[in-house]
């Protein structure tokens, strides 16, 4: 047999690839250590420490100075540890996202990932695919490839075996816009030619994410805010005598204190943490941007097969234009079961269904289920052939295709052209009943099926003895009602996207009657005027009904974009599901695009932002969660790291009123901050989901980060100044370590603000997370212990406390945790 027909066998693919290497260019390099420890001190906050500690040293204080090193060296190994960290985050997403192509192997057709092609690979090419790797056709059927990744020219390109050598190429990373084809691979990884572009970009760095531009913004913001508040505390305790330069290095300590310096880190490390989280939870993030936008999703536009159906299509009655009525027996794609009652004669319908037909049953696999291998309707009629005793493979021989019309969504059929045993031609085809079907019989059983809920196939042939011009005299021979079942949890999910303010549209091809049926048993409202067609769209449907519409039936694919920008005119922001080539354009325009992994086109999966490895709908609603989780634990951390901030600020401001012209030293400041900055703020970021979240409406995508928390941030810092000012005025009026009880204090009011602003505890007291625990408790000890450890006690600056002393700073700081814990709304 032909290389052409078996492809190569897996230990040639096996041996091609040891020599050649994988069929992968990576777009980056990582960066170095040394680049990334140069990122971190290029930082303005550590700048800033640097310049306090340059200040230190010319005022020979080894002390201040030493403890602004430790400060930086911790800083900074954080920050790098937690940007590798996110590396491999995301570097471990990219390997999930990696793109797949089907090849044949061992005479038979396999999905692989797509770094797996070899050189010698016969790449099978359909409608959808995009290329794997630089190839020659072996065979073409009106095949047509967009090129507009390499050349840039929009208009779809012929391909054609018996072109010349440039048309008898097809290029990796091209998208197949029609047809099929077969094409034998001569270049992969850094030798095609998307490898020699993406080397060309090796080394360019990813753009901030617009969360990330935010908060730099807001940064700068409290960076000038901090910095004039610092100058005024300079300018005080110069009026009162104390040295320039001591206030100096007092007033950028207390900047760089007050700013969450470590904020950008923590939001990197959020985001692409919460992306794997989302990973292991079967939605594979492609952009990290997504993460942030799916906490403002308003309305999910689904389409039917695969996301509220089980994306598994079974024949399960046949009705024959004799009138004669079958029920199918079985499930999924195994050609196992029983056609009742036996029917008469149902060979000619079967015939035209498998010869009609593109795909190809793949047997049970590890999982020990039959699969399909390309369309799942397709695949569906296949197995039907085979439960009636009928073998796809051996029709198929008896019956050679010589040419064919490929299905097109204007003409809503397939047209295949056969030479039959005897010499003659058959002409077979299948689509819609209302293209196909000649009598009123069938169509109104077609419509009766599809009121059923049923997808319903009508298939026809047409037998000559001349080769035929065009589809001639087709002869209806029957149709094929297909059903796709509701995913047994599509209900629970429907029903969780309400609860959480997400309102559901259903896009499909299908017959209203179907559209609406397959709505109703999964819980979208989809009566009377909340069904709207694809021609009622291309006639114009007043904005008012649009905006009520919650089915959408007989759509065009082009339709599907004009429906995601008409919700987002009306403020919406749109999530989108979608599996095919054309639904390329609305994934892209969607606020968020999210593809089928598993019975999805690759062009979808490109084009979207978010791929269900699992093709479920419940897995948006994960994913959901998880954005608005990701997105309150970054809300979580400002509120406490700038409510700390300013309550030191507040502090060292009011001080002077009461007698001591500063109230704490730059290196009991710095120490202050690098605790609780420091693992208690990225543990932070780890905080379960609130089990409210999904209950409350979607935030506004224009919301500000600080939006609804400026009062609270505000209230707290003076709660804690308030408390640590008077704690202090007390004991430098009483002769006590004033400064000592006001570093305690201030310290362990803001550890107890981090365990009040945490998640809520569950009602079913699920695990909490106990890395903040964790966290907050080494805090405390590194908070208390210097008091007692002479060394430590020297380096900052402190007295040890009496146990009356100690726990009277104690009582005092836990008060603000404890009336905010007791305040927050529920």
């Amino acid at each position: 047999m032909s290389t052409l027909v078996e492809g190569l066998t897996s230990a040639e693919a096996e041996h091609r690839r040891a020599t050649c290497g994988p069929n992968f260019v990576p777009i980056r390099r990582g960066r170095h250590l040394w680049d990334r420890l140069f990122t971190q001190l290029r930082d303005p906050m550590i700048v800033l420490l640097l310049a306090a500690g340059a200040i230190a040293l010319a005022m020979r204080d080894l002390v201040d100075a030493l403890v602004i090193g430790l400060v930086i060296a911790v800083n900074t190994t954080i920050g790098v540890l937690q940007e590798l960290r996110a590396a491999r985050a995301v570097d471990a997403l990219a390997d999930l996202a990696a793109p797949t192509a089907r090849v044949r192997r061992d005479g038979a057709d396999r999905v692989i990932p797509a770094a797996e092609v070899v050189p010698g690979d016969l790449m099978i090419l359909t409608a959808g695919d995009v290329v794997a790797a630089d190839a020659e056709l072996a065979e073409a059927v009106q095949l047509q490839l967009d090129e507009a990744a390499l050349t840039g020219e929009s208009v779809p390109v012929d391909k054609a075996v018996t072109l010349g050598p440039d048309e008898r190429r097809v290029w990796a990373g091209t998208v197949v816009t029609h047809g099929r084809g077969a094409a034998t691979v001569t270049g992969t990884g850094a030798d095609s030619s998307l490898g020699r572009i993406a080397a060309s970009l090796a080394g360019q760095r990813p753009r901030p994410t617009p969360l990330q531009t935010r908060l730099a913004r807001l940064g700068r913001l409290l960076a000038l805010s901090v910095l004039a508040a610092s100058a005024l505390v300079f300018v005080l305790g110069v009026l009162r005598g104390e040295p320039v330069l001591e206030m100096l290095l007092v007033g950028v300590s207390l900047a760089v204190a007050v700013v969450p310096e470590s904020l950008p880190a923590v939001v990197t490390l959020a985001l692409a943490l919460g992306a794997r989280r989302m990973a292991q939870r079967s939605a594979v993030v492609r952009r990290l941007p997504a993460v942030e936008t799916l906490g403002s999703v308003s309305v999910l536009a689904v389409d039917k097969t695969g996301t509220l159906t089980e994306g598994r299509m079974v024949a399960t009655r046949v009705w024959t234009a004799s009138g004669a009525e079958y029920e199918v027996t079985g499930s999924g794609y195994a050609p196992v079961g029983e056609i009742r009652p036996d029917p008469d004669d149902l060979s000619p319908l079967l015939r035209a269904a498998v010869l009609c037909n593109d795909a190809h049953l793949v047997p049970p696999g590890r999982d020990g289920e039959w699969s399909a291998a390309g369309d799942p309707l397709e695949a569906a009629l296949l197995a039907l052939a085979g439960k009636a005793g009928m073998d796809p493979a051996v029709c198929r021989g008896e019956y050679p295709r010589v040419s064919e019309v490929p299905f097109d969504s204007s003409r809503k059929r397939m047209t295949t052209v056969h030479r039959t045993p005897a010499g003659g031609w058959l002409v077979a085809c299948k689509g819609a009943p209302d293209v196909i079907g000649d009598s009123a019989a069938a169509l109104a059983k077609a419509a009766e099926l599809a009121a059923s809920g049923y997808r319903v196939i009508a298939v026809a042939e047409n037998m000559s003895d001349t080769p035929p011009t065009t589809e001639g005299e087709l002869r209806l021979l029957g149709l094929v009602a297909i059903t796709d079942p509701p995913r047994a949890d599509a209900a629970g999910a429907v029903a969780a996207c309400m609860r959480a303010g997400i309102q559901l549209r259903l896009i499909t091809g299908d017959h209203p009657a179907a559209a609406r049926a397959v709505a109703e048993r999964v819980g979208i409202p989809a009566a009377g005027d909340q069904v709207v067609t694809g021609p009622e769209l291309a006639e114009g449907v007043p904005a008012d009904r649009l905006a009520g519409a919650r089915v959408f039936a007989r759509t065009l694919p082009e339709q599907k974009l004009d429906i995601v920008q008409a919700l987002q005119r009306d403020g919406h922001v749109v999530a989108m599901t979608g599996d095919g080539v054309n639904d390329g354009p609305a994934l892209r325009r969607a606020d968020i695009g999210v593809a089928m992994g598993r019975g999805g086109t690759e062009v979808a999966r490109q084009a979207a932002d978010l791929v269900l490895t699992d093709d479920n709908l419940r897995t948006v609603v994960s994913a959901v969660e998880e954005g608005r989780r990701i997105y309150a634990n970054i809300r979580r951390f400002l509120r406490y790291g700038l409510s700390g901030g300013l309550a030191e600020l507040l502090v060292m401001l009011a001080m002077p009123f009461f007698g001591p012209a500063v109230a704490l030293q730059p290196a009991q400041i710095l120490w202050i901050n690098m605790l609780t900055h420091g693992l208690p703020g990225v543990a932070m970021g780890a905080e379960p989901a609130d089990p409210e979240a999904m209950g409350r409406p979607p935030r506004p995508l224009r919301q500000s980060i600080l939006g609804g928390l400026l009062a609270p941030i505000a209230g707290t810092g003076a709660a804690i100044a308030a408390i640590a000012v008077g704690l202090g005025a007390w004991a430098w009026a009483t002769g006590r370590p004033w400064q000592t009880m006001i570093f305690i204090t201030l310290g362990l009011a803001q550890l107890g603000v981090a365990l009040a602003v945490r998640a809520p505890v569950p009602a079913d007291h699920r695990r909490r997370n106990r890395f903040l625990d964790l966290a907050v408790v080494t805090a405390l000890i590194f908070q208390v212990a210097p008091m007692y450890l002479e060394p430590m006690r020297q380096l900052l600056r402190i007295e040890p406390l009496g146990a009356g002393e100690l726990l009277l700073a104690c009582g005092l700081a836990v008060i603000p945790g404890l009336v905010l814990a007791a305040t927050r709304r529920r």
